[in-house]
């Protein structure tokens, strides 16, 4: 895992909405393997919840609750990920937005946990966001 190469369009996304948003990372990887997945990419995360430090996988619910102090109950949160039972399935449980990044264009189970949205890559979703957020600040 340690050797994965980011997908093409990450780093172009990343960077993108970290010029309006903060970032932050909630991964079921262990830290020494996400510092060398933090090395290719091209940001800063204003936080990151690994599986060691919450001594738990997704879908626990303790990466989520070891977010909350970093991200606030202001409303602002919006999880991003490509699992629907790692991902979406707990963030719909704790009322978070989630927007489900299908890069293999998956058919969602009926009875599966539902998306707020659905975006093809990373790319696209960032394009979506910041021209979103862009129409609504002056």
């Amino acid at each position: 895992m340690a050797a994965w190469q980011p997908f093409p369009d990450t780093n172009a996304a990343l960077v993108k909405l970290a010029e309006r948003f903060r970032l932050g990372v909630l991964s079921n990887v262990d830290e020494d393997l996400f510092d060398a997945t933090r090395a290719l990419l091209d940001v800063e995360f204003d936080f990151w919840v690994t599986a060691d430090r919450v001594e738990s996988y997704k879908p626990d619910l303790a990466h989520f609750e070891a977010a909350r102090p970093f991200v606030g109950d202001s409303g602002g949160w919006l999880h991003v990920a490509q699992s629907l039972f790692h991902d979406v399935a707990p963030a719909n449980a704790l009322n978070i937005p989630v927007v489900w990044v299908n890069r293999k264009a998956e058919q969602r189970p009926a009875d599966g946990p539902l998306p707020d949205l659905e975006q093809p890559d990373l790319e696209s979703l960032a394009d979506w966001l910041v021209g979103s957020v862009g129409d609504r600040v002056e």
